[in-house]
């Protein structure tokens, strides 16, 4: 191609890429004042530089032959996904340096790109990964040795998705970063994936992206537009996952039962790629994936998805019953598919969204004094949260997590052509370059319903308001220089003055806060307490002095809390006569959004001294932020039906040692998944695994204590025919029949010599399958 040819193509890449109805400012033209969104902003500058790059960078150069200098840190980066870490590292870096110019994060960032140059050039190839023999493994692809499963590809742990993070970091570092070598080495380890794919059928191609493979499609899209090269947005095209995208192009939810999080990239990589390659139709399917996740899928936080998964939308029961409640990293991507959705059509609605994900999720999964990250944030009542702590804990959330916490200047606010958008109420102040002036926001929200817009410097421009959701139509108020003004919001809605600017002016904006209820999703007998958009929690105390631990081990399953789960009927509930009882939700004096409920609390001990906070503040506590509600009359009757309703549940949990669920990402690679000729995939909601070979997994036993397998099979599947291995040996032999229910368990006793770790095998007989396995428990 010629190089006039190319600068051509270029121009209209970027020309496509900027033609959004609005421009994020970018980071660096950002600086945070005080206000809990600065401090966890410091606090993450602590954790990130506490982080050690030199065992980041361990992975990344055992992979390429070159010496030590340190160890690999442990958990997730010791045990499959080693490198994962160091490319959200890199992009938190350039995130912090650009919303700080910390000169010292800076020089981190480029000591880490200089020394991944290193392994790159090693390497000889392009190619850049900490993915244990991933290079060897991978490189079989370009011969049509392709082998895929939900979470593998040629026998290793998601490898596309933890090389994803090393492309998006060396993207980060050259756009957000400043660094050119990140540029020349993001080139060529995108060449490098195009030389190993370009053999690959469609077919092939899309049998591989079954495996979860993070935003591969975004960051393609993205190094078109930085390049001009269109064989990058080929590439990128065909890196988009069919399976999802055609029926969110046709408009359906086919969401249930799928891992969330590996959904959520891909459709931020619809919207990048339909941008750039003006497809309606890929960023429609983004537009209405947002929808679906957000009006239907989300609970009062903002964040979504039960164990990873998207549950049945019409049954939240899950998100109650379970302590593995909405995982961070989905919230992280929502909010980037947020951006980019806003870009496209600003609407105070992605406004309203990102604001409650923002403080209720966000803002809350960091320790304010450690810094230590939240993987998963429990809505059952009574339960409590896991912090990961600096040399332990490497889950994909810590890698978001330092990341989140360092754009928190990402979306205050926005232009479009002579247009100044304010979408958050942050203490701040904004260089607008192109206009010559400056933007300073003062406010104390959210403990306070007003802030200051002021301007510095002068001309004519616009400055639109979002109008909140929660602010009641008519009851917000605006004031510029004193003197009041329409604040009546438009069709995208936003309050818009437009007038001449001079040094000095200012906007008042006043923003009435009300106390307000909020239904579960599926119109359940749970609800949240909201003060405006903050979700307000109590802490509570079940067990009289018990001394919880926040902090989460190096162990593979560390993440989740693993205490003592309280039954629900023993959670605090309000009980009250009247329909609206929020009138009766009052506030403490002289305490900012600190609430009392007198006579309404009922259950557990202290209920009537109950006090509720904003979420975000609320740490190193179990809490209830989901509440049923009742009459006085029914009161002790629901307290009995809640206690039946999962009576049967808690007896098993209590029964369980271990337990698998086949087919789901983390459940298998945390049980030592092996198979061949094995498959999954969902039926009825519920996720299977079988295989024409055989699948394994190894159970943990630590007492000594199994006594039987439960196993959960399907009618569907009557008449095939397996053996069941425990340690090599033949347990049973199993013909599975038709039931008269549509899933049915069956227990196996167990030899009474296994041990610690007990290896349970499933065969198939000639000509049959091994499974559907629906369900595997260790019992006492």
């Amino acid at each position: 191609m010629s190089t006039l040819r190319r600068l051509a193509l270029a121009a209209a890449l970027c020309c496509a890429g900027s033609a959004h109805a609005a421009d994020l400012f970018q980071l660096r033209d950002v600086r945070l004042a005080a206000s809990p969104f600065l401090e966890a902003q410091q606090t993450d500058l602590r954790y990130l530089m506490a982080l050690d790059p030199d065992r980041l960078l361990a992975p990344f150069r055992r992979e390429a032959g070159l010496p030590a200098v340190k160890q690999s840190y442990g958990n997730w980066e010791s045990s499959g996904l080693d490198g994962h870490m160091g490319g959200h590292y890199l992009s938190a870096l350039a995130l912090m340096h650009a919303a700080t110019g910390d000169p010292q994060v800076k020089e981190r960032l480029d000591y880490f790109v200089r020394e991944l140059k290193r392994c790159q050039d090693a390497s000889g190839d392009g190619y850049l990964g900490g993915v244990p023999g991933g290079k060897e493994a991978l490189a079989k692809i370009a011969q049509g040795d392709l082998q895929a499963d939900n979470f593998s590809v040629n026998g290793k742990w998601v490898p596309w998705y933890n090389l994803h993070k090393t492309f998006a970091g060396l993207r980060d570092a050259y756009r957000i970063g400043g660094n050119a070598d990140a540029r020349a080495m993001l080139v060529a380890y995108s060449d490098w994936a195009l030389g190993l794919t370009s053999k690959l059928s469609d077919a092939q191609m899309q049998a591989m992206l079954r495996a979860e493979h993070g935003g591969m499609n975004e960051v393609l899209a993205d190094v078109a537009e930085i390049t001009g090269d269109r064989k990058y947005l080929a590439l990128a095209q065909r890196f988009s996952h069919r399976a999802v995208l055609d029926p969110l192009e046709a408009g359906k939810d086919q969401l249930t039962g799928l891992h969330a999080n590996t959904q959520i990239p891909k459709v931020i990589g619809f919207e990048r790629v339909g941008t750039l390659a003006n497809d309606p139709k890929m960023r429609e399917a983004a537009r209405f994936f947002w929808q679906t996740v957000v009006n239907n899928r989300s609970v009062a936080i903002g964040g979504n998805s039960v164990k990873e998964h998207f549950h049945d939308h019409a049954n939240f029961g899950p998100m109650i019953d379970e302590v593995e409640g909405p995982e961070t990293c989905n919230t992280y991507n929502m909010l980037k598919l947020t951006e980019l959705l806003f870009a496209d059509r600003p609407q105070s609605r992605y406004g309203d969204y990102y604001e409650r994900a923002l403080y209720n999720h966000i803002l809350s999964s960091q320790r304010p004094e450690t810094g230590g990250f939240v993987y998963f944030t429990p809505m059952r009542p009574n339960h409590y949260r896991v912090y990961s702590q600096v040399d332990q804990g490497m889950w994909c959330c810590v890698g978001s997590g330092i990341e989140s916490h360092a754009k928190y200047g990402q979306f205050i606010y926005a232009r479009e052509k002579d247009t100044l958008f304010v979408n958050l109420f942050i203490p701040s102040e904004l260089t607008w370059a192109d206009k010559n002036v400056r933007i300073t926001q003062a406010t104390a929200f959210p403990d306070e319903d007003t802030t200051r817009v002021t301007v510095h410097g002068g001309g004519r421009f616009s400055i639109k308001l979002r109008y909140p959701a929660w602010v009641a139509k008519g009851a917000l108020a605006v004031k510029v220089n004193g003197k009041a003004v329409q604040a009546t919001a438009g069709a995208d809605g936003y309050v818009n003055i437009d007038r001449q600017w001079r040094d000095g002016d200012t906007v008042d904006l006043k923003l009435p806060m009300k106390t307000h209820l909020e239904q579960m999703p599926d119109k359940s007998n749970w609800y949240a307490v909201l003060h405006g958009p903050i979700v307000l929690a109590a802490k509570t105390a079940p067990f009289r002095d018990e001394k919880l631990n926040v902090f989460a081990d190096d162990s593979r399953m560390g993440h989740i809390a693993q205490g003592q789960v309280c039954p629900l009927e023993a959670a605090p509930m309000f009980v009250a006569d009247a329909k609206d009882f929020t009138n009766r939700i009052k506030p403490v004096k002289g305490q900012p959004l600190t609430f009392t409920a007198p006579g309404l609390i009922r259950g557990g001990p202290d209920a009537g001294n109950l006090r509720l906070i904003p979420f975000f503040r609320l740490h190193d506590a179990r809490y209830t932020m989901y509440w049923q509600r009742s009459t006085p009359a029914g009161h002790a009757a629901l307290k009995e039906r809640t206690a039946q309703d999962e009576k049967e549940r808690l007896e098993l949990n209590g029964r369980t040692i271990d337990q698998v669920a086949p087919g789901e990402q983390q459940p298998e690679s945390d049980h030592a998944f092996k198979g061949d000729g094995a498959d999954s995939g969902i039926n009825a909601g519920r996720h299977w695994r079988h295989a024409t070979g055989w699948f394994s997994y190894v159970l943990n036993n630590p007492k000594g204590e199994a006594k039987t397998l439960r196993l959960t099979f399907a009618s569907g599947d009557a008449g095939r025919r397996f053996d069941i291995l425990v340690d090599g040996k033949v347990l049973d032999s199993v013909e599975l029949e038709k039931e008269d229910e549509a899933f049915y368990s069956r227990d196996i006793a167990l030899p009474a010599d296994v041990g610690a770790k007990i290896e349970v095998k499933f065969v198939a007989r000639p000509g049959s399958i091994a499974g559907g396995l629906y369900g595997l428990r260790l019992l006492r």
